[in-house]
C-alpha cells in the first residue's frame, strides 16, 4: 500500500527525470560550469604577474581577429566539410550492404565496424603510420606493381590528415544511415519495378529521399566534432596548417593566455553555429527538392 501511494505521488516523467538527474548534474558540474567560467574570463584582463582577473575588457577579441586566426577557422571548416562528404560516399554503400545484403551477419559486421574504437587512439595513428610511411604498405604495393618508381611521401600531408579523419568519423555516418535503411520497406523496390521504374530512378527518387533525415543527422554528427579536431591534423599533417583546436589548445595551455583561448573558443563557436545553420538550410532545401521530385516520380 505504501509503495502504491509513493508511486501515485510521482508521475512517469518525474521518475525518468530522477533517473537522468545524476547525468545532468555531472554535465553541469564538470562541463557547463567550467566552460562558463572559462568564457567569462575571456571578457576580463588577467594580470601577468599574479594571474588575477580584474578589469572588464574586449581587447582580447581585437587581438584574435587576425589573418592567422581566420585561416584557422576556414581550415577547420574545409576539413570538416571534406571529412563529412568523404564519410558519406563511403558510409552509404557500406550501410546499404549491412541493411540489405548482410542481415544474417549484421551483428558481426557492426561489431567489426566499432571494435577498432575499443583500443587506444594512438594505436590507430601508429597503424596508419605503418600504412602511409615511405616504406609502408601502400608504397610497397605501388612499387611492386610498378605503378611508381620512387616512394610517395604520404605522411605529414593533407592527404594523410583526410584519410585519418574519415577513418575515425566513418562510424558516426554509417550508423544513422544504417538505422534508416534497416527500417526501409523493401516492397517499395518491387512496387517501383512493377511500375516500370529503373533501379537508378528507384534509388534517387525513393531510397535517397526517404533516408535524407538520417543523412543530415550523420552529416552533422561528423561535421561538428571534425571542426574542432586538432590531434589528427597535428599528428598526421605534420602541424603544417593551423586549426581551431590547435589555436585553442595552445592558448589554454599557456600560463597567461587562457583568456585568449576562451575568447577564440567563443569566436569559433559562433562561426561553427553560423556555418552549421547555413549548411542545415542548404541541406534542407536539397532534401525538399529531392522529396518533391520523388513524390512526382
Amino acid at each position: 500500500m505504501v509503495s502504491m501511494k509513493i508511486n501515485n505521488l510521482f508521475s512517469k516523467q518525474d521518475k525518468l527525470f530522477a533517473l537522468g538527474s545524476p547525468a545532468i548534474a555531472w554535465q553541469i558540474i564538470f562541463f557547463y560550469l567550467p566552460l562558463t567560467l572559462l568564457l567569462i574570463s575571456s571578457f576580463f584582463i588577467q594580470d601577468i604577474e599574479t594571474g588575477a582577473i580584474s578589469t572588464f575588457s574586449l581587447t582580447h577579441f581585437s587581438v584574435l581577429f587576425s589573418p592567422s586566426h581566420f585561416s584557422a577557422l576556414f581550415n577547420s571548416l574545409w576539413i570538416a566539410i571534406f571529412t563529412s562528404v568523404g564519410c558519406f560516399f563511403l558510409a552509404f554503400p557500406l550501410a546499404m550492404f549491412l541493411a540489405f545484403y548482410g542481415k544474417k551477419y549484421k551483428n558481426i559486421l557492426l561489431t567489426l565496424l566499432i571494435i577498432p574504437f575499443w583500443s587506444n587512439f594512438l594505436l590507430h595513428v601508429y597503424a596508419w603510420f605503418f600504412i602511409l610511411e615511405r616504406e609502408g604498405l601502400i608504397n610497397n604495393l605501388l612499387l611492386s606493381m610498378h605503378l611508381i618508381k620512387t616512394p610517395i611521401h604520404f605522411l605529414n600531408s593533407g592527404f594523410a590528415t583526410m584519410v585519418m579523419m574519415i577513418y575515425c568519423y566513418l562510424p558516426f555516418m554509417v550508423l544513422p544511415i544504417y538505422s534508416a535503411l534497416d527500417r526501409f520497406d523493401l516492397n517499395l523496390f518491387e512496387a517501383s519495378e512493377n511500375l516500370g521504374a529503373s533501379k537508378k530512378a528507384t534509388f534517387f527518387n525513393i531510397l535517397i529521399p526517404l533516408t535524407l533525415p538520417s543523412l543530415r543527422a550523420g552529416f552533422f554528427l561528423v561535421f561538428i566534432p571534425a571542426f574542432g579536431e586538432f590531434i589528427i591534423p597535428e599528428l598526421m599533417g605534420g602541424n603544417k596548417q593551423i586549426f581551431v583546436g590547435t589555436v585553442v589548445s595552445n592558448y589554454i595551455m599557456g600560463s597567461t593566455t587562457t583568456h585568449l583561448g576562451a575568447g577564440f573558443f567563443l569566436i569559433s563557436f559562433a562561426f561553427l553555429t553560423l556555418t552549421s545553420f547555413l549548411l542545415y538550410i542548404g541541406l534542407k532545401k536539397i532534401s525538399n527538392r529531392l522529396m518533391s521530385r520523388g513524390i512526382r516520380a
